[in-house]
């Protein structure tokens, strides 16, 4: 006790002094280094977690870039096998007897025309519904009605029409597939078409043919006819005749009574004259450019 009290009591030489303000330094460095290394570690850290993270991001909009690309290359690719399937359908009906491509579109925009008193076609002409047909099937009717090739049937409204051309303009309700006009200026003789009408209630029935000759003389006097072999008979007016491509050249019309493959169809430029008149008198507006 005595040796501890005399410790006490003795006072701290300079070296001791040093001593202990030497470890009490380096006690502090040590403790400076041990945050400055903390420090860096942790930031070190965050700045991994942001690299992390932006690298993260930009993987996403990679990700997604290249999913675009492919929707696009796909939805390309379909539009290019479309424009190739038409074209291959085309190739067949002109350089043979195959126009299986072309009707299996073109039929789905056929209608059958029923009315209280009798039928005939139609066909559609904008995605709106427009139908054109034959004014000479409405005769004598009360009510109209359209049949789809799906089989709907569909209440139908008498836009207008005209007798000289003997054309109607028709509506249904919905959006539909139209066909297209082609120029029948342009008809050659001997070029292949067909017919697609509802001869005797036989719905959707197709006939083939040549063209024989064109602007034939009609009953209303106008050199506006194309005549063809394809087989035309009740029902298969108001239906559309259409080319090796697809395009609707004519409206089947008349038949010479008593005879065999002597049918006509009203020009296609006549048509386009007399649809875009009656929705001009009706709707104030054209329908077909």
């Amino acid at each position: 006790m005595l040796i501890f009290s005399y410790l006490k009591r003795m006072p701290l030489k300079r070296h001791h002094k040093w001593i202990i303000g030497s470890f009490s330094s380096l006690i502090i460095i040590f403790m400076i280094t041990i945050s400055v290394f903390t420090y860096l570690a942790f930031a070190k850290q965050e700045l991994n977690y942001n690299l992390l993270d932006q690298r993260i991001i930009n993987l996403q909009t990679e990700t997604q870039s290249n999913i675009n690309t492919i929707t696009e290359n796909i939805l390309q690719t379909k539009e290019e096998l479309g424009v190739i399937g038409k074209e291959f359908s085309v190739l067949k009906a002109t350089a043979g007897e195959d126009f299986s491509g072309i009707i299996d579109e073109a039929i789905k925009s056929v209608v059958t025309i029923r009315t209280d008193v009798g039928q005939g076609t139609g066909f559609i002409i904008t995605n709106e519904g427009y139908i054109v047909t034959n004014a000479h099937v409405l005769a004598g009717r009360s009510e109209v009605n359209s049949i789809t090739y799906e089989q709907e049937v569909l209440t139908t409204n008498l836009i207008g029409f005209d007798d000289v051309l003997d054309i109607a303009l028709l509506k249904i309700s919905g959006t539909h597939t139209p066909l297209k006009f082609g120029d029948s200026n342009s008809v050659q003789i001997g070029e292949k078409v067909i017919a697609i009408g509802n001869p005797l209630g036989l719905q959707f029935s197709v006939t083939e043919g040549i063209v024989s000759a064109v602007e034939r003389t009609g009953p209303n006097n106008l050199d506006a006819y194309i005549q063809t072999d394809a087989a035309l008979n009740p029902g298969n007016s108001g239906g559309p005749l259409i080319d090796k491509e697809g395009n609707v050249i004519g409206i089947n019309n008349f038949k010479v009574g008593g005879s065999e493959s002597l049918g006509f169809a009203l020009g296609s430029d006549y048509i386009i004259e007399a649809v875009n008149n009656i929705a001009l008198q009706t709707l104030n507006q054209t329908l077909i450019g």
